[in-house]
């Protein structure tokens, strides 16, 4: 168990003035001396990170920090650890209070002078690590993908960058002849690469991996440096085998389409070098650590007679009992490694599940190297087809030469690539194909052998038969075709990938965040805080906002038809207008006073909507003009009025008179006449271009049929005539709802009025407003 340990001040002080000789690193790390890996790591993170330098203001959390670092260093080390368990020893060559230990501060917490004084000589050997912008975009980020670089940022002008050197150069002495990459970057002498890496301050250590950055936050320690490149590489690319496990592991070739190796030693740790062999090597074989030193393996070291003095690696196809290849050695180096697997990358007939590997098995046809044939088994993977199958497995494994590669592929997942070759003829059974590839454009020239392929010792005779032919006459291929790129059997769906990178994303953020890059974090920042000053803006402007304007007016019961009829109406406008900004409609009464305001100096691109009523049909008219024209009340061009006709009897007449194509309009002797006809018209006007559009109203008189809502002036004599003869028949009979019909059909002609469609008539001035009972 864990023995968590909380540091007081007193204990820190008390710690801090003991002799060197009476450290313990399992009392600094306040864990037992049978704590486990895992146990000691996760307490040395906890006080490190409640000891840091930068986020304790301790004066001792400096050399606390320090003792923390280094009690972890000896153990996270086995050797060292028995040493100390053994006889005490915490290091070769120094006791353990020394603080002159290079590698135990962090970058930039312990120097307390101006650097630019100084000038530090770089040295000779840094200059083969030395990164330019060109090499790291061409060489380094595509080589990433194969091995972990690691990428120190340093400056002739940093002193901190001296302290550093003996760690690195330690680190760098271990980790590159295991295949880790090692590069410089000098931030005076090439500004862009260190701005593409986002380093800005030396010292600094990056570690490149599939082309991602990611920077190193923790104190310069070889063996932090070494977790960190552990760190770097995927979670799973070695999987830990059993006698519980090592049969699935090992037919599973057939789902993954790649060989199995394993590796036996007596650590109880995946090997780093084991690690990045697996890494460089993912794309084409799984890779399977066995220990060696515990009991959960000792029938698989029995059934393949293992070694247990020497590392092993185990390589298996096809067959899961018998290994193709097999090494063995006490100092298993990388370029062993390296060519133990790559001469082994491919099963004996592995499936073309990609265009990569389709190029790597079959590749293009080269002058000057000897021609290399794909023979190809087009079949399923229906259990009818399984016999077939394993047939051409046997017969590849039978006649394996270096001018042949075998391999198949199924129809069903592939059919593009099966249908050139097959000339669109869909197969019945298997069938084998003989082909060379001779462009990167996809042309290939193939010969079909006929019978097809049933696995029988006839079909095997007979395909032998046909490679001898090839390889005496070239020429025996006699058909040519242009073949489609392979579908991309084992790539993730969109969805995992779109995660994958969201993850990766959400990680670097939190990085940034965590560690204050804060000039990568400024654009991301500046949006933040832009989203949120919008958002409480909102908020504070609606709380000071008046209640009745937040408030929603609880809307009054209507007839089914008014309230299909206004919904339409609603509907088409909410295309050609703005939403309202308030639950009502401002309308304003046409007066002496607002006169020249809302008409003659009405301001340039503004339009007054004017609604004519008397005061019997005033309630009626204006509840429906305001239910009409509320969804075009967002619009900040349009105002609303009214005019009283019956204060304002001539002004109507009066503004019709002075249009010119309206001269010789019918005139108007009878007041109440005149007021009744114009109840219910609605004009539109632009004071400053001195123009108006005019809707009448609906009829509504006896004969319901005659509802016309005309907007031509052209035949306003007909609609008075047709008005008058209304009043006569039946002025007395126009109820409320009669009234508040004539504006149904204002929501369609706000509409073309918003569209510019309505026809203008001009006018050389507006008439002078008066107030005709006031003269009466």
């Amino acid at each position: 168990m864990l023995c968590v340990v909380m540091y007081s001040s007193q204990r820190v002080r008390a710690e801090l003035v003991k002799t060197a000789s009476e450290y313990d690193p399992y009392y600094t790390l306040g864990v037992s001396r049978s704590a486990s890996q895992a146990e000691i790591k996760r307490a040395y993170k906890r006080l490190a990170r409640e000891w840091h330098p930068d986020k304790n203001k301790d004066p001792n959390a400096e050399d606390m920090f320090i003792r923390i670092s280094k009690s972890y260093e000896i153990l996270s080390n086995e050797e060292r650890r028995s040493n100390f368990d053994r006889f005490g020893q915490k290091d070769e060559n120094q006791h353990f209070g020394q603080s002159q230990h290079h590698g135990f501060r962090s970058f930039h917490s312990s120097f307390y002078f101006d650097e630019s004084f100084f000038h530090f000589p770089r040295d000779f050997s840094d200059s083969k690590y030395m990164l330019r912008l060109a090499q790291f975009n061409n060489e380094v980020l595509p080589d990433s993908h194969k091995r972990p670089y690691l990428i120190k940022v340093t400056s002739e002008w940093c002193f901190a960058c001296i302290h550093i050197e003996p760690v690195w150069k330690e680190t760098v002495q271990e980790l590159e002849p295991l295949g880790v990459g090692i590069g410089i970057v000098d931030l005076g002498f090439d500004r862009a690469l260190a701005k593409q890496l986002g380093a800005y301050r030396a010292p600094s250590i990056i570690g490149v991996v599939n082309g991602k950055v990611t920077f190193f936050h923790q104190a310069v320690v070889r063996e932090f440096l070494r977790q960190f490149v552990e760190d770097l590489l995927p979670q799973k690319l070695v999987m830990k085998i059993t006698d519980d496990n090592y049969m699935a592991f090992l037919e599973n070739w057939h789902v993954e389409n790649k060989p199995r190796v394993l590796l036996f030693d007596q650590v109880p740790i995946v090997p780093l070098l084991y690690k990045l062999t697996a890494f460089a090597f993912r794309d084409y074989v799984r890779f399977g650590f066995v220990d060696q030193s515990g009991t959960s393996s000792t029938r698989l070291l029995l059934q393949f007679n293992i070694n247990t003095y020497a590392p092993t690696m185990l390589l298996f196809k096809e067959d899961t009992v018998k290994p193709v290849d097999i090494i063995q050695a006490r100092g298993m180096k990388r370029q062993m490694m390296n060519e133990f697997v790559s001469n082994n990358k491919f099963l004996q007939v592995p499936r073309l599940v990609s265009q990569q590997l389709f190029d790597e098995l079959c590749p293009v046809k080269q002058f000057h190297r000897r021609r290399k044939y794909c023979v190809l088994l087009i079949t399923g993977d229906d259990p009818a087809y399984l016999a077939a199958n394993k047939a051409f497995l046997d017969f590849a494994s039978a006649n394996s030469k270096d001018v042949l590669r075998f391999a198949y592929v199924y129809q069903r997942q592939q059919q593009p690539l099966c249908q050139a070759l097959l000339q669109n003829q869909g197969a019945h059974s298997a069938q084998v194909v003989i082909l060379e590839r001779r462009s990167q454009t996809g042309k290939v020239l193939y010969r079909s052998v006929s019978g097809g392929w049933n696995g029988s010792e006839e079909d095997k005779y007979h395909l032998h038969e046909q490679l001898e032919l090839l390889q005496k006459d070239p020429t025996y291929l006699t058909s040519d075709a242009t073949l489609p790129e392979l579908n991309n059997e084992m790539a993730p769906i969109f969805i995992i990938r779109w995660m994958n990178a969201a993850y990766d994303y959400m990680l670097q953020i939190y990085d940034d965040l965590l560690y204050s890059n804060w000039r990568e974090m400024m654009p991301i920042l500046s949006l933040i805080f832009s989203a949120l000053f919008i958002v409480f803006g909102t908020v504070i402007i609606q709380a000071f906002s008046e209640p009745g304007e937040s408030k929603p007016q609880k809307p009054k019961p209507k007839p089914k038809e008014q309230t299909r009829t206004e919904d339409d109406a609603s509907s088409r406008a909410s295309t050609f207008s703005r939403p309202p900004k308030k639950d009502f409609v401002e309308v304003t009464e046409l007066t002496g006073i607002t006169y020249t305001s809302n008409l003659v100096k009405l301001r340039p691109g503004h339009i007054n909507v004017l609604l004519v009523l008397t005061n019997a049909s005033k309630s009626a008219l204006l509840r429906k003009f305001a239910k009409e024209v509320f969804s075009f009340s967002g619009s900040e061009t349009l105002h609303f009025s009214f005019l009283n006709a019956d204060k304002h009897r001539h002004w109507m007449s009066s503004l019709l008179r002075l249009d010119r194509d309206g001269a010789q309009s019918q005139s108007h002797s009878d007041d109440e006449e005149e007021s009744s006809n114009y109840m219910g018209y609605v004009l539109a006007l632009n004071g400053h271009k001195k123009y108006f559009c005019l809707f009448r109203p609906v009829f509504t008189g006896d004969d319901g049929s005659d509802s016309s809502s005309d907007t031509s002036f052209s035949s306003d004599s007909r609609r008075k005539s047709r008005s008058k003869s209304s009043s006569r028949r039946g002025s007395s009979r126009a109820t409320s709802i009669e009234v508040h019909h004539k504006l149904d059909r204002l929501g369609l002609w706000m509409e073309r009025l918003m569209e510019g469609t309505l026809p203008r008539i001009r006018v050389p001035a507006w008439p002078t407003l008066f107030d005709d009972t006031a003269e009466g």
